[in-house]
């Protein structure tokens, strides 16, 4: 199996097609096959990585609560990234991935082409609430395994839009979600999740990040609009899709939609058309006023 040692860890991943380098990042209740339908698409015309976290199987699961966090789950990605001899990849992540991969723009802009932050920001506008509600999971996924946690936390508020539009595809999504690591997934979420900085707690660094950033969101996905519309509105090279009538697994809900909205993206990042945000285009001068 290809894995890399990276902050003592093995992180398995998974490489296929060639060219630019493009990694995606997966969320808690996914994995490096959670981005089968991307990388299908993507290994035509990129060099695809989708790789699983610590704590996920066959990567390392550490025992140890204090490896695991977001700043770690940052360091990782980045060493991966270096591992593999890429000097500067175009980073894709969902939910967990996203924060992870708006972080690292934070702290190795130089080896990010572009960001791609999609379904990301759960914590950021219901702090206490996510807090209560994940450490309800970690305790859930520990006490009866990952078999019995798949089908009670798949079937979540944020996931019931996939389940009505694909029920297949979300069977799919459960049945990989069972066959995680307990204690690993319980750690993820008490260690990462509950620990991590949210959106806003990183507000003031955004507007120093250059890199070209795709934001994506549901807009069923009500707990992460907010924050994307403020990651839109602070990141001085973003832009912002939303997805409409589509919740929170967005590249599994809509996978052709997103595939879509990435490729331009990425087209568009490559051409030099990802033109920087003019600040002068939210102000009316006399000229501008309509008539």
């Amino acid at each position: 199996m290809p894995s890399v040692t990276v902050n003592g860890v093995e992180l398995y991943y998974e490489e296929v097609g060639e060219g630019q380098p493009l990694v995606f990042c997966h969320e808690f209740a996914g994995d490096y096959r959670s981005w089968a339908p991307q990388v299908r698409f993507f290994a035509r015309r990129y060099r695809t990585i989708a790789f699983n976290a610590r704590g996920y199987p066959p990567s390392t699961v550490p025992s140890d609560p204090g490896q695991y966090s977001e700043e770690l789950s940052v360091e990782d990605t980045y060493g991966l990234i270096r591992a593999l001899g890429i000097d500067r990849a175009h980073v894709v992540g969902l939910s967990m991935g996203g924060s992870v991969a708006l972080k690292l723009g934070i702290a190795h802009p130089d080896v990010c082409r572009s960001l791609t932050v999609a379904g990301a920001g759960y914590g950021s506008t219901n702090h206490d609430q996510f807090v209560r509600d994940a450490s309800a999971s970690a305790e859930l996924f520990e006490r009866d395994g990952p078999a019995k946690a798949a089908d009670l936390y798949g079937r979540g508020s944020s996931r019931q839009r996939f389940l009505q539009k694909d029920p297949q595809g979300w069977a799919e999504f459960r049945d990989l979600l069972a066959q995680h690591s307990g204690p690993g997934s319980a750690a993820t979420l008490r260690e990462v999740q509950v620990k991590r900085k949210t959106i806003y707690d990183v507000g003031h660094e955004l507007p120093a990040v250059q890199v070209p950033t795709l934001i994506m969101v549901g807009d069923e996905d009500d707990l992460c609009l907010e924050p994307a519309l403020f990651m839109k509105r602070t990141l001085p090279n973003a832009g912002l899709a939303v997805l409409p009538k589509t919740s929170h697994t967005l590249n599994l809900e809509e996978p052709a939609l997103f595939n879509q909205l990435l490729l331009d993206f990425l087209t568009a990042v490559e051409q030099d058309r990802w033109l920087p945000r003019n600040d002068t285009s939210t102000s009316l001068l006399p000229d501008d006023h309509p008539a």
